[in-house]
């Protein structure tokens, strides 16, 4: 059995996740559509390198779903997760996944997005495990800040080191960002999927493969 590690958004996903899951959210509850307003000054701390990631992911959730209970969170969930999966996925992507489920391997699912739906999206998918971003409750209503570091580049080594460490053997990653690298470095065979030229020249020069898929 051998590990494989994929990434969610933009190797499995053909879109952002968490952005619509927000918006789907807001939707459903249009009263709570101004509050996206209150992400644009983040938004705009974090094109200028104020803030990181994890921050502005935080500030989001706490703006927008912050006080949420967990039933409704999870019925959204409920809903989300097979429509993104039927038709939001692709092809290449999940003809990939069945492949290693076929051979027997240990599949997770790592992604910088939140616990709040990748579990379930994992789930879904055929995957043994996930690891995301946590977010923290308040007793039953959602509280927005974050609960773990953000699972965001070497982060995620960190977390691949650690799986490595409970799953001996060959590994194989897949992941479609520049920040991906520093996971795909770590296994014996890491795939660049999708990623932009600068990527696929980084990804090049370190001896990961890159590959398209549709």
């Amino acid at each position: 059995m051998r590990l494989a590690v994929f990434d969610l958004d933009g190797t499995i996903t053909r879109h952002d996740t968490l952005v619509r899951y927000v918006l789907g959210f807001l939707l459903r509850r249009p009263g709570r559509l101004p509050r996206a307003l209150l992400v644009v000054p983040a938004a705009l701390a974090f094109g200028l390198r104020l803030i990181g990631r994890g921050r502005l992911k935080s500030i989001l959730l706490q703006a927008t779903l912050g006080g949420v209970s967990r039933a409704e969170i999870e019925r959204w969930t409920a809903e989300f997760v097979p429509r993104v999966v039927a038709g939001g996925t692709f092809a290449d992507a999940r003809r990939a996944i069945a492949g290693h489920i076929s051979n027997g391997d240990h599949l997770v699912l790592m992604s910088a997005t939140v616990d709040l739906y990748v579990p379930a999206m994992a789930r879904a998918l055929g995957f043994h495990e996930a690891i995301c971003t946590g977010v923290r409750w308040r007793a039953d209503r959602l509280d927005g800040h974050l609960s773990t570091p953000n699972r965001h580049g070497e982060e995620k080594a960190r977390c691949l080191r650690e799986l490595r460490a409970r799953h001996p053997g060959e590994a194989s990653a897949y992941g479609n960002a520049a920040s991906d690298l520093p996971h795909l470095k770590l296994v014996e065979h890491g795939v660049l999927v999708n990623g932009s030229a600068c990527a696929r020249r980084a990804a090049a020069r370190a001896g990961i493969a890159c590959a398209t898929w549709r």
